[in-house]
């Protein structure tokens, strides 16, 4: 399933994870990670686990995790404390290549049989963005784990860890170094054939703003976004929400390849190939979500 949204909840606030399970996010992010202060972190995953235990049933929203980087202390206590609620994916932070999505995957075929999991249930999310080394390595991410989810990015550990003082300029574009992060992630994950998922949009009070970046973000490519404040999760979900325009030349398209013996078709006097199909299935697998959020299932 793509999800659209994925809203960031820091992992020690009860009051604001059941704010996020109320709203629209496809998935929430229960974090435990940089919204969690070091002192709170051990009390975090005590409510995590038991947040995800009281909403066993997520037939409208997922519920991620996001855990300390795999080379801290924490992050084996992150999941030995998590897994057992049966989260429906990991957001593992500050990779370093795809060799920590392999490890981290190995780690969870461990504690799901533990725990009584279902086989490759919990999927992963790795951020590849967040170190300088990461960022040589976002071509390498094709047969990594198959619980591998899709890609996604950040530009604020990356800024700090290369020493910079910003990561856009006056008018709020990213710094081309940044760009340059964001084109190999979505590039990266159509390598992996896995799921591109756009970064956050900091300015929260921006709404404007984050409906011009959502909609590039789409147009890239990109298939979701993740989202720091409740309030710009309806922007980003229809942001990435198929037109019933678009969904209805989606299905002409996908019928025409249906009636057809070929691997090309004529509609509406254009040449289609392989490519569009692949795209028009994509837009009816957005649309069919979109409904199914619609309708509260």
């Amino acid at each position: 399933m793509t999800l659209r949204s994925f809203l960031f909840t820091p992992g020690d606030s009860r009051k604001k994870m059941y704010k996020g399970a109320a709203g629209p996010a496809d998935a929430l992010i229960l974090d435990l990670e940089d919204s969690v202060a070091e002192a709170n972190k051990p009390e975090a995953r005590r409510m995590v686990h038991a947040f995800l235990s009281e909403h066993a049933m997520r037939d409208r929203q997922q519920l991620w995790v996001r855990i300390n980087p795999l080379d801290t202390p924490h992050a084996r206590g992150d999941l030995a404390a998590i897994v057992g609620g049966r989260p429906d994916g990991i957001m593992l932070p500050k990779v370093r290549s795809a060799s920590d999505v392999t490890t981290l995957s190995h780690y969870l075929d461990v504690l799901e049989i533990a725990f009584d999991a279902p086989p490759n249930s919990i999927r992963i999310l790795p951020v590849t963005t967040e170190t300088p080394q990461a960022v040589f390595s976002l071509g390498t991410y094709a047969g990594a784990s198959d619980r591998l989810y899709g890609l996604t990015w950040g530009a604020e550990d990356l800024a700090a860890a290369l020493g910079a003082s910003a990561n856009r300029d006056a008018s709020g574009t990213l710094n081309f170094t940044y760009q340059m992060a964001r084109s190999l992630c979505l590039t990266g994950a159509c390598a992996a054939d896995v799921t591109a998922v756009e970064t956050i949009f900091p300015d929260f009070r921006n709404e404007d703003g984050l409906r011009i970046y959502a909609a590039a973000a789409r147009s890239d490519g990109f298939r979701g976004m993740m989202a720091i404040h409740p309030g710009q999760v309806e922007v980003i979900n229809a942001a990435f929400t198929p037109t019933a325009s678009e969904t209805e030349w989606a299905e002409r398209v996908v019928a025409a390849f249906a009636g057809s013996t070929t691997g090309v078709v004529g509609l509406d006097g254009q040449m289609l190939d392989m490519p569009h199909l692949k795209q028009a299935r994509r837009v009816l697998e957005l649309a069919h979500l979109a409904a199914n959020r619609s309708a509260g299932q």
